[in-house]
């Protein structure tokens, strides 16, 4: 005779303690499983706390010394002066390479220079900028090409095997910008009646600076071909970014020197009233002729259509009598 038995019966003996100890090991698994998941949560949030502290920390320290950036802005007038006047004499390539300096005092005031002279430019012309402010848009151009060009030429140096530094290049780059600051600077202030004076210094002053540049990385640059080739975009990069400046704010220095033009210097007076009496009695005569016609279009409208004739006929002999005897 066979004895079923259910499971799950509670009746059963031994099937109470084979339940308990089944239910407490799925709780112990489940436990440790969310300890450890917590532990390793915990060392991941503070591996990750810890290194952006030291991050932070580096860069704190970095950008809170002074006296890391110090050396490059440690220059006397008198050397900002003489550089200035150096970046616009080219010197002959030799085998020897051109000492160049490596302070950023000087090309950061220029690149500021730059961005006044823009921003004079455009405020007294009432420009009106799209998107952004006249500052916003004037410090973008010239932050974009120093910072970007610098960052060209020394790449196109690495390319070419130049010997010269990443400093160096800012400040060679930086001092180049005189020749084009004086160049916008006199388009603007003094008037001129044809561009022919802003094509002279372009040509001139940027072309000098241009070539200072250019004639300092050949001077590093051991083969003469890829020299060459560099040199020559240099400079014309140099020249095209005065000449777009220039183009894309050609009217403002036209505006500016627009009023002192030859033919715009004195400008002729207008006519006065009483000195021609005809003129006066002439203009006289057609206001009261207008009257005369809007109140003979009233009467119209009220329903005298032939008085308002006569009465429109009677004031056009009376003005043309009136200005007859004027």
């Amino acid at each position: 005779m066979s004895t079923e038995i259910e499971l799950g019966d509670p009746s059963v003996e031994g099937f109470g303690a084979l339940t308990g100890e089944t239910t407490s090991g799925a709780a112990d698994g489940s436990d440790l499983s969310q300890r450890i998941g917590g532990q390793v949560a915990n060392q991941v949030a503070g591996q990750v706390w810890q290194a952006g502290k030291q991050s932070a920390q580096r860069v704190f320290s970095i950008y809170g010394n002074v006296d890391f950036l110090r050396p490059y802005f440690d220059v006397e007038p008198w050397q900002v002066r003489r550089r200035l006047l150096w970046s616009l004499v080219p010197q002959r390539p030799t085998s020897e390479p051109q000492a160049l300096d490596t302070e950023l005092y000087g090309p950061v005031m220029l690149v500021f220079t730059l961005v006044a002279i823009l921003v004079y430019g455009m405020k007294s012309t009432n420009h009106v900028v799209q998107e952004g402010t006249l500052m916003g848009t004037a410090i973008g151009i010239s932050f974009l090409y120093y910072l970007g060009t610098a960052s060209l030429y020394y790449f196109l140096s690495y390319l070419v095997n130049a010997q010269i530094t990443l400093v160096q290049m800012l400040s060679l780059t930086g001092y180049g910008l005189f020749g084009p600051c004086v160049t916008l600077f006199a388009a603007i202030v003094i008037p001129t009646q044809t561009e022919a004076m802003f094509y002279w210094f372009w040509i001139v002053l940027c072309g000098l600076s241009g070539l200072r540049m250019a004639s300092a990385i050949v001077s590093r640059t051991y083969t003469r071909k890829q020299a060459l080739a560099l040199s020559v975009f240099i400079v014309a990069m140099h020249l095209l970014f005065v000449l777009y400046l220039h183009s894309s704010y050609a009217h403002l220095y036209q505006a500016v020197s627009m009023p002192f033009q030859a033919g715009n210097a004195f400008p002729k007076p207008m006519p006065i009233a009483e000195h021609h009496p005809i003129t006066l009695a002439t203009k006289a005569a057609k206001v009261a002729v207008g009257k005369d016609l809007i109140r003979a279009k009233l009467l119209e409208k009220v329903g005298g259509k032939q008085m308002a004739i006569v009465a429109a006929a009677a004031r056009h002999v009376t003005a043309g009598l009136h200005q007859s005897q004027s």
